[in-house]
């Protein structure tokens, strides 16, 4: 039967590691320490392998930097799809597809509205796209 799950901050399971290194010490074995500690054997090596040496300190400070790791790739990939519409724009690959005569090159006014479209499209950020669009 499984029990009720339960997400646990990097305290708690700090907290767990040590009882449980605590009660392996006095001789319990690991399924008998995973039962007290109300969680899997699986949950309790794996967090031995992640969290095995951290103080608690140490395990939030890895969680701020693995979030602000995420936020910085965000920014990149946003960055390189500006910077692969700005180097389409550049080359003169937009283009206005016309029912009526073959795909004209555009500039002036036509052009600022093909990089607008293009830059919605991509989804930069809304000061990225206006500094784009100034260019």
């Amino acid at each position: 039967m499984a029990g009720k799950r339960r997400r646990h901050t990097p305290e708690q399971i700090i907290r767990k590691l040590r009882e449980a290194d605590r009660l392996l010490g006095e001789g319990e074995e690991v399924a008998v320490v995973a039962k007290q500690l109300e969680v899997s054997e699986q949950t309790l090596h794996r967090w031995w392998a992640q969290y095995g040496g951290l103080k608690a300190a140490d395990v939030k400070r890895l969680k701020e930097l693995e979030r602000e790791n995420q936020k910085l790739k965000r920014i990149v990939a946003d960055q390189l799809l500006e910077n692969q519409a700005l180097k389409e724009i550049a080359k003169g690959r937009m283009k206005v597809k016309s029912p009526y005569a073959p795909p004209l090159l555009v500039g002036g006014a036509s052009r600022r509205r093909c990089v607008g479209r293009r830059l919605r499209r991509v989804r930069p950020s809304g000061a990225r796209a206006c500094v784009a669009l100034r260019g």
